[in-house]
């Protein structure tokens, strides 16, 4: 384990809208909307998958110290960064190097082992999209329900409504239950929803693989007119050459850590070189 003692954690969100006002001024620009301070992250993976409550509770009543076997990994280790208003940051590294897990803190899912989160502003995650979705409920419905969920109201919404199914071509479909609709439909209609908004960070994790061909470029053409309208932009993806077209500055993380960070033809140059070397 990396630590002997883990330091204090500490979360700072600011999503207050009077609040937001306030800190737009010069020396929060310079302190910059996200910041991350000797941040890691660590799981546990329970390994006996046979360690059940009823052997729990017997081994609570007779004290006996039998603890399910368990293994640990830290999936981030020792982040530090500060993104800043304007920073367009594609992060780059292969399976399993702690890109999504970076995203995800950034969200709120995961919260830091150990370290400082820092994030001043309003977050809209593209990740694991359509993941509050109601398979009973019909298209519209599920408009409304996931307007609620990222901070809507319904009157809001109402007027999303036509735009989102205007993008989508699901306007035929609206009543129709989303049981029904096909996988391909089912991402379009949850990709529409989350960049119906304008956010202060954007946080996009694959999301540009959906649907057809056709409608994969009306989605990063989506994206590229809601970079216009969003202070900060992080963007994980495998597709090298859109995060070359989307960003300027680029994050490498291999193996939980950052290992560069700088702009982003050179941070993508440096990454496929290292493959280049690794491979056989």
């Amino acid at each position: 384990m990396p630590y002997s003692s883990l330091k204090k954690t500490r979360w700072s969100f600011g999503s207050e809208r009077g609040e937001r006002a306030q800190r737009e001024t010069s020396a929060s620009a310079q302190a910059g909307l996200i910041e991350l301070r000797d941040v890691s992250l660590r799981f546990v993976n329970y390994t006996d998958k046979q360690y059940s409550l009823k052997r729990a509770a017997l081994d609570l009543l007779l004290r006996r110290e039998s603890r399910a076997p368990s293994s640990e990994f830290w999936a981030l280790s020792n982040i530090t960064l500060k993104i800043a208003a304007g920073d367009r940051v594609g992060v780059v590294g292969g399976n399993g190097a702690g890109k999504s897990t970076l995203l995800r803190l950034l969200a709120k899912i995961y919260p830091p082992t150990a370290g400082q989160v820092e994030i001043r502003g309003s977050v809209a995650p593209l990740i694991e999209m359509g993941a509050g979705f109601n398979p009973e409920l019909s298209g519209h419905d599920n408009i409304i329900l996931n307007g609620a969920m990222l901070g809507f109201s319904r009157s809001q919404m109402l007027t999303k409504v036509d735009p989102i199914h205007e993008f989508t071509g699901l306007r035929e479909f609206a009543e129709m239950p989303l049981k029904y609709y096909s996988s391909g439909m089912y991402m379009r209609l949850a990709f529409a929803i989350a960049t119906e908004v304008s956010p202060d960070i954007l946080l996009i994790d694959e999301s540009l693989g959906v649907g057809d061909a056709a409608f994969q470029e009306k989605a990063k053409n989506r994206i590229r007119s809601l970079l216009d309208r969003t202070r900060v932009v992080v963007l994980v993806s495998h597709d090298l050459d859109t995060v070359r077209q989307l960003c300027t500055r680029g994050l490498w993380i291999q193996q939980g850590r950052l290992v560069a960070d700088g702009p982003i033809d050179r941070i993508v140059d440096l990454y496929y070189e290292s493959v280049a070397s690794a491979s056989p």
